[in-house]
């Protein structure tokens, strides 16, 4: 089932945020279970040519993540939050934090909805905040777009593979 969904990723000019927006070809409890299930986040996390290996992963009302993502290069990049609400299948609310980068100990908070559209098809948007512009930048300069795009592109896997069985 190939999807002609597209991300759309925003970042005005001058606001602290980015806004993702995403459609997929799956029901929305599929979708937020790929959010929730450790099993499956490791295999859409981020750009394909890194491996993402779960520290802590606790997607409840205060619970903490922590994981770490390896290139082929052997070079690590590592990312750690905590989860202020989980409400299945409707919203997570979380802190995301990228402990390599630069601007190391600049917090995001990043708010994921969940939509169910006609059809079993599912909207998630998600909005990350961050504490300044220049954060935010960075944050896109790092990129953070590949990362967006590919793991989206691999949900879609999952779900072709989840949905044919």
């Amino acid at each position: 089932m190939a999807t002609k969904n597209q991300t759309k990723i925003t970042a005005e000019p001058g606001k602290h945020e980015v806004i993702i927006t995403r459609e997929f070809d799956a029901p929305r409890e599929l979708v937020f279970k790929a959010f929730t299930d450790p099993k499956l986040v490791t295999q859409w996390w981020g750009p394909r040519y890194l491996k993402t290996t779960l520290k802590t992963f606790e997607p409840k009302n205060g619970g903490n993540w922590n994981f770490i993502q390896t290139a082929p290069d052997g070079r690590s990049f590592h990312f750690h939050g905590v989860f202020h609400e989980v409400l299945a299948p409707e919203r997570i609310i979380q802190t995301f934090e990228f402990d390599d980068h630069p601007e190391k100990g600049h917090v995001a908070m990043e708010t994921a909805k969940f939509e169910s559209l006609p059809g079993d098809r599912t909207r998630v948007t998600r909005q990350y905040v961050f504490q300044t512009v220049a954060d935010r930048d960075s944050m896109i300069q790092s990129g953070m777009e590949k990362g967006v795009y590919e793991g989206n592109e691999r949900l879609d896997e999952i779900f072709e593979k989840q949905l044919v069985k």
